[in-house]
Order: structure tokens, then sequence, then C-alpha cells
């Protein structure tokens, strides 16, 4: 680790550090049980206990996470770029994108388990749901705001319509994307994990129902430290390419 990456998050560090000492010392001083606020400690050996196949839960949750991640850009970049190509596209499609955004996706949720039955495909399609929106949006904010006087200079030099949009508007658009996505991989890994609530074989949810059931409060937590694992192996993914493909823009 560089000296500068250091800097960068030795605040983060020191907070998520004093955060862990409290969560360790203050339940037992406040005479807190176990089962209701475990610490840290436990958490961690219930996370490395190996009789939880964790190596099953993790890569159902990591599939259905990552497959609505690139299910939710794929389609949020498409429709984006349909609203901005188009302003009869963009009247037709905004009005049904909102309302399907506003659908509360764990009334949603046991429609798709109905339709599609148990497995991965649900639970994709419910985190993709949950997180497709931001990229819509950005998507057609970052091909439609660009700098008049870039148009210009294509028009001057008789550049066609296409060649404008992928030589201008889509670099232009590159940060706005990059910065949905960041929102998109946090919210794709609610959504699978809203699917895994409802109705699932395997999953870290899975594993936070039957350790609810059971009170076994350790075994929660350590799903939860897995899930946030997870979570922020993709952000970092996401913003590490952001500063890769688009170093000119902050991104944060």
């Amino acid at each position: 680790m560089t000296g500068r990456t250091l800097q960068r998050y030795a605040p983060s560090l020191v907070l998520f550090a004093a955060l862990l000492l409290i969560w360790q010392f203050l339940p037992p001083i406040l005479r807190v049980r176990e089962y209701l606020l475990p610490g840290p400690a436990s958490v961690v050996g219930a996370a490395l206990n190996f009789a939880i196949p964790w190596h099953v839960h993790l890569w159902v949750t990591t599939v259905e996470i990552l497959g609505g991640f690139v299910l939710a850009g794929a389609a949020g970049v498409t429709l984006g770029g349909a609203i901005a190509w188009s302003a009869t596209i963009a009247r037709a499609l905004v009005p049904f994108l909102v309302v399907v955004n506003t659908l509360p996706k764990v009334a949603v949720a046991p429609l798709f388990l109905l339709w599609l039955g148990y497995g991965i495909v649900p639970n994709v399609l419910i985190a993709a749901l949950i997180g497709f929106f931001p990229v819509v949006i950005n998507t057609a904010v970052g091909l439609t705001q660009v700098d008049d006087e870039l148009l210009d200079l294509g028009r001057v030099f008789g550049a066609p319509a296409w060649k404008v949009f992928v030589k201008i508007r889509l670099p232009n658009a590159l940060p706005y994307v990059l910065s949905a996505l960041k929102i998109t991989a946090t919210a794709a890994v609610v959504g699978a994990i809203v699917g895994e609530f409802v109705a699932s074989q395997a999953g870290l949810g899975t594993v936070i129902v039957n350790a609810q059931t059971n009170l076994n409060t350790p075994v929660a937590f350590a799903a939860l430290l897995w899930i946030s694992i997870i979570g922020l192996a993709l952000y970092g993914a996401v913003d590490l390419a952001a500063r890769r493909w688009a170093p000119w823009a902050d991104t944060t």
C-alpha cells in the first residue's frame, strides 16, 4: 500500500477500528447478552466456522449479485442511450421506467419466484430491478449534458450524428455511468438478499433467516459480514475501473 493510498483511506480505517473496539468492549460493560449483540470476535469466529458451508452460500449470493449488477448495467446503459437518442423514445419510456422503479421490490419478489421458481434467476432479476434505474438516468444525463462547443466542433467538421454520439457523447457520459454503477453495486447486493429473504434454498440471506429462527445471532452477523465484503469488493472494482477509464473525472 503506497503512502498516497494509505493517506486516502486512513480516516476510514481509524473510524472502522474505533467502532470495532467500542463494539467489542461496550456490550459486556452494559451487560448486553450475546444473542442480542455478539462481539466482533464471536462474529469472526462464526464466519470462519467451517461446519457451516459458507463457500456454497458465498458462491450463490456472489453469482446473484454479479448477475444483477451486469444485467442492471447493460439494461440501464441501453435504455439511457435510447432516451438520449430520441425524444419520442424518452417520452414513451420515462413514465414506464418511473412506475417500475417505484414498485416495492419486496412485493415484486414473490411474483418473480411464482413465475420463475426457486433458484438464482429470480434473485438476479430482483437485484437488477433495484439497481438499473440510476444507470438509466445517469446515462441519459451524461449523453445529453455535453458542452455546446464540442458539438459545434463536430458540426464544423461535418461529423455524422453517430460519430458525434460515439466520439463526443459517450466519453462525456462515461463518468456519469461509472458513478451510477457504484450505486448499482450496492443496490444489487440489497436486491439479491431481498430475493433470498423471500424464498431461497441457499445464499447468505437464507443463512440469516435460519440463524434468526434459531436465535444464532453470531451466525447472522457473520453472514452480514460476508455480504459486506462482497459489496465492498464490487464497489472497489467499479471505483478502480472509474479511475482507470475516466481519470479526468472525479466519480467519488
